[in-house]
């Protein structure tokens, strides 16, 4: 087992948290900046844990971006003279009061990584400063259990995915640094972050200080203990998900190791997130669920959620056990060239065959406790990179609410759709005509002659029931028959935001 780090954690000063700001902002420690800084490449190879590029891109560079660049970006050591420059309004001993450094005559010594987070969403372009524990590039190690993960792959998925709505009280399940509660604090009266870990919360009450983030509190406990009682408009969560043997020497790093066996962690929050939500309120979250015995893991998972709720959930991807150990195993650090590998490897698929595991799947869960007689029941599998999901999630829920009233009168396909149609060589008919999707899920979905028609005459203009008279006549067929078979197929792709309801 890994030593728990001997840092301490950081500590929420608001005058020196805003004279870091000051001075951060100052020497413009920004994203942009520092890629024309130390450029494209050396910028995109930090991303897969190289830093060499960017030393030697700005080697002999003594500026205030280029020092600030390597002792918080990075988290090396710089000179003391260098540093006190680079901060004027804060300085040395503002940095080490914060507990962001140590120091002694000549030399500052990071203990956490600060680095710039650019964001996109519903309401526009910004960025912030986020505020970590030191990633594996700067220990040159292992990260111990207790370690605080900057803003990561996991992180940027929850952020696209979340619904774009204006709330009044939001829940960030799990905040570790804080990335969504900032993010969800931008359409938020209010927001509670909870983490089991004090070092996390921590963190997370630095980084909203840092950005003059004020509508955020922060509360200490276990899953959904700190908010006993109350209920919320919008819950968002990265829980430490991952599946971790609870073996002897196997580490538990508390950002990703909620301490459950198996999936009961994303279990145990499915269950209990609907008693916290208010009418129309949504959950979302990411996860892990465990195939076993014959028994797929989206059918597991929804018999979790109450039937009375909407429920759409979207696996991302599917490991095997071997794939699943090997991933994460490195991602603590150890590799198949340590010493170490092997017994946790062992450990892992041991612990997987104890309860039948076949297959890990991992992807993103929405409740809504929504109005509608008919619940949505949505499990699907898209391993496709997507764009503005969040925003696709809230077209299907308003669709799934549009429709529960039945059709709407008139249908117009929405601005990112196109068509495509493939033809055997000297055919006059397509073989194949698919609808693709170039925003939200990216779909591509096949249709048949009489869908591509009905899809292709929805301008607005004609009603629903317009367009299947006239292809009704067009195919010859009576019109009940007709429509019995296109409704489905329509609803299906109102749902999946193709065609939207007319003005």
């Amino acid at each position: 087992m890994t030593a728990v780090s001997d840092t301490p954690a950081p500590v929420s000063d608001p005058l020196r948290s805003a004279a870091l700001a000051a001075d951060l902002d100052s020497a413009d420690l920004r994203s942009e900046p520092l890629r024309r800084l130390w450029g494209e490449e050396a910028d995109d190879a930090l991303a897969r844990g190289m830093r060499e590029p960017i030393l030697r891109a700005i080697a002999g560079d003594a500026g205030v971006l280029a020092t600030l660049g390597r002792l918080l970006v990075l988290g090396m050591p710089q000179p003391r003279d260098a540093v006190t420059s680079a901060l004027p309004r804060l300085g040395v001993e503002g940095l080490v009061a914060l507990g962001l450094a140590t120091t002694d005559a000549e030399t500052v010594t990071p203990t956490a990584l600060l680095r710039p987070q650019s964001f996109v969403d519903a309401d526009g372009v910004g960025e912030w400063w986020i505020a970590s524990d030191l990633d594996e590039v700067a220990l040159d190690g292992v990260l111990p259990p207790d370690h605080v993960l900057g803003v990561g792959g996991a992180s940027r998925t929850l952020a696209e995915i979340i619904v774009p709505i204006e709330v009044e009280r939001a829940l960030d399940l799990g905040t570790g640094c804080g990335i969504q509660a900032l993010l969800v604090a931008r359409r938020a009266g209010w927001v509670v972050a909870t983490d089991i870990s004090s070092r996390a919360l921590a963190f997370a009450e630095l980084n909203a200080r840092l950005n003059g983030v004020t509508n955020i509190e922060f509360r200490h406990g276990s899953m959904f203990e700190p908010v006993a009682g109350e209920a919320f408009d919008l819950i968002v969560s990265n829980p430490p998900f991952v599946i971790t043997p609870r073996a002897e020497g196997v580490p538990a790093y508390e950002y990703r190791d909620g301490g459950l066996v198996g999936d009961a962690l994303v279990e145990q929050f499915v269950r209990s997130a609907p008693a916290f939500l208010t009418q129309n309120g949504i959950a979302q979250l990411l996860g892990n669920w465990e195939s076993r015995a014959g028994v797929a893991g989206l059918a597991r998972l929804d018999a979790w959620v109450p039937t009375e709720l909407d429920l759409w959930v979207v696996e991302r991807e599917e490991l095997s056990p071997l794939g699943y150990a090997e991933l994460w195993i490195r991602d603590g650090g150890t590799t198949p060239r340590d010493p170490g590998f092997t017994p946790l490897l062992t450990a892992w698929l041991d612990d997987f065959a104890a309860r039948g595991v076949t297959s890990i799947g991992f992807g993103y869960v929405l409740m809504r406790r929504g109005t509608s007689g008919d619940p949505l029941r949505r499990r699907e599998r898209l391993s496709q990179q997507v764009s503005s999901v969040g925003a696709a999630l809230g077209t299907g829920l308003a669709a799934h609410d549009a429709l529960a009233g039945g059709m709407p009168a008139t249908l117009v396909v929405a601005s990112d759709v196109t068509e495509a149609r493939h033809l055997l060589p000297g055919n006059d008919d397509p073989s194949v005509i698919e609808l693709r999707q170039g925003g939200g899920f990216a779909r591509t979905v096949n249709v048949d002659p009489a869908l591509a028609g009905f899809v292709g005459a929805c301008d607005g203009e004609l009603t629903v029931g317009q367009i299947a008279s006239a292809l009704a006549d067009l195919f010859e067929v009576p019109l009940a028959e007709l429509w019995g078979e296109l409704e489905p197929r329509i609803r299906s792709l109102v749902l999946d935001g193709i065609l939207v309801p007319g003005e």
